[in-house]
């Protein structure tokens, strides 16, 4: 049963201790990159890159390439309750680091499948596998545990890099097609998350309960507010998935995720339908990455002040105007620059504001679990949208029809979020 409330029940948040930075700044760092670097940036903000060349060399249509992410979707399904019940027992840094070299290893991979669509399929559901300790479940448990009075800006700051990374990595992927060939480029992706994220995970990347920072969080702790509480009660997974706020987070993100990650791989080619060549459709969907970029710090900053529900709900109904923009039959440079804005900044804050949601409506006794498995429903949304997407491409030879249903979607999706009532306080507890 919905609690009934008023708008004062949701006062202004306030932060003053900017102190907690220069003690969690590392973790932060090291998850921007490791994030930016991992499964839930490159696999789809490349796919698009990739689409080209492999349509024209093998002659596969889109929604045979794009096929790949239901399967990926499966993948991730499965693994993401998994890897986020293995990061609260065996620890977050030790999931990452593994997870980091095996996605990297089956990423090049794709270099060798030669034509054959099956092996293709195959290397998607495997990369989901690999890869999916490199999720955001993992990073986010030890930014929210490091951080309490400026956590929604340190979430905004630590998932940045899937902004950044994936708009370099769209043009560092074309460029590498363009200049030795998509088998290289393959190559030239999958080794970001192993020479650039595994080492600075490796010096950067501790949680609060790892021995070796210790004293690091004692002097934190020292320096932290009077009035700051330091969470780690919460509910159990099992617990979450009986309360219906679990079940209306997955119903709003499986909505949201569909109608934003069913654009991102099919973007080149939804610009390339309205008369730009291939280049400038890389270039303008490479605006996306930027757009997260300022998504992710704008998101974070509101967090921290307003009611975050409130905030969710306005800034993810806004990119049903890009759908509509994206409709439109005579689309000029200006206008695709918008469209693309406006969707990178959905694509910005959905990942910060789910983290943020689980610290404030369950909390951070089981919190990689209960992410875990409501990242399933961001997955399916996320999944199957580049297909259906795709398909309707095929069968029309545009995306007009998906991208209405798409804007529906968004707003569908966002506006249940104001019914997520009250934050919720927990006993602190051992996990």
């Amino acid at each position: 049963m919905i609690n009934s409330f008023s708008l004062k029940d949701f006062p202004t948040m306030q932060f003053s201790n900017l102190k907690e930075f220069r003690y969690g700044w590392p973790v932060v760092f090291a998850s921007a990159i490791g994030i930016g670097v991992g499964m839930s940036p490159l696999p789809i903000y490349t796919l698009g890159v990739f689409a080209v060349p492999l349509s024209q060399v093998y002659g596969w249509r889109m929604d045979q390439i794009m096929l790949a992410m239901p399967i990926f979707t499966l993948g991730a399904l499965v693994m993401s309750p998994l890897i986020g019940l293995t990061a609260d027992k065996a620890g977050v840094r030790k999931t990452v680091l593994v997870s980091q070299i095996a996605f990297g290893l089956v990423f090049m991979a794709f270099a060798l499948i030669g034509g054959n669509l099956t092996l293709y399929f195959v290397l998607w559901g495997l990369l989901s596998v690999a890869g999916a300790g490199t999720l955001p479940m993992t990073w986010t448990r030890a930014v929210n545990n490091w951080f309490q009075e400026n956590r929604g800006l340190a979430l905004g700051l630590a998932l940045v890099g899937t902004g950044i990374f994936g708009s370099l990595t769209k043009l560092w992927a074309g460029y590498l097609i363009g200049k030795l060939g998509w088998q290289i480029a393959y190559i030239g992706v999958g080794l970001l998350p192993i020479i650039l994220g595994f080492p600075l995970t490796w010096l950067f990347f501790r949680d609060t309960n790892d021995p070796k920072v210790a004293s690091k969080v004692a002097e934190l702790r020292g320096d932290m507010s009077q009035n700051t509480v330091v969470e780690t009660g919460g509910l159990t997974l099992g617990a979450a998935v009986k309360e219906w706020r679990f079940w209306l987070l997955g119903f709003c993100f499986v909505l949201i995720s569909f109608a934003v990650g069913g654009q991102i791989p099919n973007l080149e080619k939804m610009l390339s339908t309205k008369g730009f060549d291939p280049t400038t459709s890389i270039i303008l969907a490479s605006y996306m990455g930027y757009a997260v970029v300022v998504g992710r710090l704008l998101g974070g900053y509101l967090l921290d002040r307003f009611w975050a529900p409130a905030v969710a709900t306005i800034m993810l109904s806004l990119p049903a105007l890009g759908c509509y923009l994206f409709i439109q039959a005579d689309m000029s440079y200006g206008l695709a620059t918008l469209a693309v804005i406006i969707l990178g900044l959905a694509a910005g804050v959905e990942y910060d504001f789910m983290a943020y949601l689980v610290t404030k409506y369950f909390g951070m006794r089981h919190y990689s679990a209960i992410y875990g498995a409501l990242y399933s429903f961001f997955a399916l949304g996320a999944g199957f949208g580049p297909y259906f997407f795709g398909l309707s491409f095929t069968q029309t030879g545009n995306y007009n029809a998906i991208l209405g249903y798409a804007a529906v979607a968004f707003l569908a999706g966002a506006l249940p979020l104001i019914f997520m009532g009250k934050y919720r306080i927990f006993p602190n507890e051992a996990p």
